[in-house]
């Protein structure tokens, strides 16, 4: 690995930001040779002006600078940069890469990698619809890459880690501030099998702006990007965006057309986005990897899962009529002819096994889990 302290140094220059790096870089090969260069030759860079050519010259490197490097060593944290061979290779096509990534985990490129987004506030079925297709992107040997944000990508991470697969987060905060804090224990159990990253000084805290910064490098890690459940106003679809202009596939998850959760994807579908019932269609679209699993794609729509076997006549009446998205009980006690009571008992032993999730207000869907065997 490179001393990563002349590209610390050359993105605090004040005024010089990724774009104007990417440029520089790719004129003089490195940092180094960027500060030695002549006034002359940097005015030749589209951008640079007499002021920032000053600015390069009397910069030193700020004292944050050397105290993130020691909390990295302490915590250990690793830095690349552009330069080094684990540096995300996609990420240097993009005009704007990040010239270095703190990294908590191991970052390797030997494998496809999918991006897998989506709602904050998602529902039960965009949560087991995202699992499912995650674990079975990771069991055919794909990375998939999420934000670690709750619902949709927090759902990305535990499918990938289901499926015994590799996973990577990108982070709208420094590593020092995991966000939400509730993905604690999610934040190491990525980083056991995967990477979380950034690009943000260590402290950063997670402010607002900070995540659509982070958006282009989900996207642009990843040869394409999945939208679960968005609505019209979504990040995810800044992601989507992102991807588009990067020259990456997008692909979308349909919803249900009464859920105000889905319009998002549906209007990315409308616009030529890949539709996504399962694995294979986005391998349709990209070549699978070496390592290709089951020709039936891993279907992840809720009337291709397994039927259960080992269920009693009426549970088994009850799981088959519960649906993707939330059926009050009193509606499902009507479907199946059975009184609320004896319904409760059947549903309680269900969601024991995995099989039933129970939304607030006795809204009941299918389980996120495949029926035992």
């Amino acid at each position: 690995m490179r001393d990563p302290l002349p590209w610390f140094k050359l993105r605090s220059v004040p005024g010089i930001g990724n774009h104007l790096i990417k440029r520089l870089i790719d004129q003089f090969l490195q940092p180094e040779r960027v500060f030695a260069a002549s006034r002359g030759d940097l005015l030749q860079i589209p951008g640079m002006s007499p002021r920032l050519v000053a600015n390069l010259r009397r910069h030193r490197v700020p004292e944050w600078v050397f105290e993130d490097f020691d909390l990295a060593a302490a915590r250990g944290y690793g830095i690349v940069t552009m330069a080094d061979g684990d540096y995300p290779p996609l990420l240097l096509h993009l005009p704007d890469p990040p010239p270095y990534l703190f990294v908590y985990g191991r970052l390797t490129f030997d494998e496809d990698t999918i991006a897998v987004v989506g709602s904050r506030n998602a529902t039960a079925y965009g949560i087991s619809t995202t699992r499912r297709l995650s674990r079975d992107l990771a069991a055919r040997g794909v990375t998939v890459i999420s934000g670690m944000a709750l619902g949709i990508d927090t759902a990305a991470h535990e499918g990938a880690l289901d499926g015994g697969g590799r996973t990577i987060a990108v982070l709208g905060s420094g590593l020092e501030r995991i966000y939400p804090a509730r993905n604690r224990d999610l934040f190491h159990a990525i980083a056991a099998h995967g990477a979380v990253v950034s690009e943000f000084p260590l402290r950063t805290e997670p402010e607002a702006y900070n995540f659509p910064i982070r958006n282009r490098i989900i996207s642009g890690m990843a040869r394409g990007t999945v939208i679960v459940e968005a609505t019209k106003r979504s990040g995810s679809l800044i992601t989507a965006r992102l991807a588009a202009e990067q020259g990456r596939e997008v692909f979308a998850v349909p919803g249900s057309i009464q859920s105000f959760k889905s319009t998002g994807t549906h209007t990315l579908i409308k616009q030529g986005a890949k539709l996504v019932e399962h694995v294979q269609d986005i391998f349709d679209e990209l070549p699978p990897p070496a390592a290709a699993a089951p020709a039936d794609g891993g279907a992840t729509a809720r009337q291709q899962d397994p039927e259960p076997v080992s269920l009693t006549t009426e549970e088994r009446a009850v799981w088959q009529a519960l649906e993707a998205y939330p059926v009050h009980i009193d509606d499902l006690a009507r479907r199946v002819a059975l009184d609320v009571s004896r319904l409760s008992a059947l549903l309680m032993k269900l969601e024991i096994r995995g099989l039933v999730q129970q939304a607030p207000g006795k809204y009941f869907t299918a389980g996120g889990l495949d029926p035992e065997p």
